[in-house]
């Protein structure tokens, strides 16, 4: 699957779990910041800086993701996979070594 594409898909779920993906300046902040989850007014957020790079924001998100317990939702077959390459449970227990670039 392509960046672009990919990307949406993780926002989608994302969303299914109740995860708002929000994309800020971190440039602005004047200090190191990171993409990352967080609590805001008791809403989860994912926030992630706009300039990374689309594969780079790919990676955070799913880093987050594929902790989640993901069993009760639909996730497109190729996202799935793309959870299973970060080596952590992708709600079904598996864990995976794939290889994307």
């Amino acid at each position: 699957m392509k960046q672009e594409p990919l990307y949406q898909n993780l926002k989608d779920l994302a969303e299914k779990l109740d995860i708002r993906v929000s994309e800020q300046n971190f440039r602005s902040t004047g200090t190191s910041a990171r993409s990352g989850l967080c609590i805001v007014k008791g809403q989860t957020v994912f926030l992630i800086d706009k300039h990374l790079p689309v594969k780079r924001k790919n990676e955070a998100l799913a880093e987050c993701l594929a902790k989640m317990d993901i069993d009760a939702v639909f996730v497109v077959p190729a996202v799935r996979d793309y959870l299973d390459h970060f080596g952590l449970p992708d709600g079904r227990g598996r864990t995976s070594r794939k290889k994307f670039t």
